[in-house]
């Protein structure tokens, strides 16, 4: 089984990147119905605020998941945490204390700096039901990672690696080995994602080493023969077929226990 998330918007791109960057909640979950019908499982979304910026609004957040609920019954939305340079950890921790959505990522550079305080808040978090996707920016994150999970009850992990960066840095395949050689046979549920025109290639490479994959618009724009993508549905097509073509299955109803999470019309 292989999930397949899509990412379409992330905190910083705007329409003057792509006009089919989708920033409002309508705009969102219209790309959530297609992306869906292209075969991805799962969604990792985010909100902007009135001027496009990235914003942690738990209100915000709870209107495009009930939207979510009744467009794409079965899908696992999953909201960020992402602080994106505009938010310290106390409130990234309030909007998700305020929201309590069913599925959250939260990056461990950026949410374990003060470790203890961290602990103290994925105990609230599970208790309460909110299945974390861990975020790595490499395989020195993973020792922070295992610092975290050792204060807390035993569990198995979601973890998104990332490849690449925001500032031009297209993801290579070395990240990828130095990714699968720090985790090992660490017994977690592994995602990857992949920044750049390399996104296809890194992303197929992860599929047949049998990790999870998020593609869309928030990593990269491009398709594999390296033509501007026409939207986040033709993202996910792209991956879909690979997936396809590899004989891997489609997670289809089994993406929410995989993650750890539980689909969006589980909860009322």
């Amino acid at each position: 089984m292989s999930i397949i998330m899509v990412a379409p918007n992330g905190a910083r791109r705007l329409k003057s990147d792509h006009p089919n960057l989708p920033m409002s909640i309508a705009e969102t979950i219209a790309c959530l119905v297609a992306c869906r019908a292209e075969g991805a499982d799962a969604a990792h979304v985010h909100v902007r605020d009135g001027l496009g910026g990235h914003w942690l609004d738990a209100g915000a957040y709870r209107e495009l998941l009930a939207e979510a609920r009744d467009r794409v019954p079965g899908m696992v939305v999953q909201v960020t945490s992402e602080a994106a340079g505009r938010y310290a950890p106390e409130a990234q921790m309030a909007m998700l204390r305020a929201l309590l959505p069913p599925f959250a990522s939260c990056a461990v550079r950026e949410l374990a700096l003060d470790l203890p305080a961290a602990i103290g808040f994925y105990r609230e978090m599970a208790e309460a039901g909110v299945a974390i996707q861990h975020i790595v920016y490499g395989p020195g994150d993973l020792l922070r990672l295992d610092a975290l999970l050792a204060g807390l009850p035993p569990a198995r992990p979601a973890i998104l690696c990332v490849a690449g960066a925001y500032e031009g840095r297209d993801a290579g395949p070395r990240e990828l080995v130095d990714f699968v050689s720090a985790l090992g046979r660490r017994d977690a549920e592994i995602m990857l994602c992949a920044f750049g025109a390399t996104e296809t290639r890194l992303l197929g490479a992860a599929l047949a080493l049998g990790l999870h994959v998020r593609v869309g618009f928030e990593n990269g724009l491009v398709m594999a023969d390296g033509t501007l993508a026409e939207d986040n549905a033709g993202r996910v097509a792209e991956i879909a077929a690979l997936r396809q073509r590899l004989g891997l299955d489609s997670a289809e109803r089994f993406t929410a226990r995989a993650l750890g999470a539980e689909a969006i019309d589980a909860r009322p």
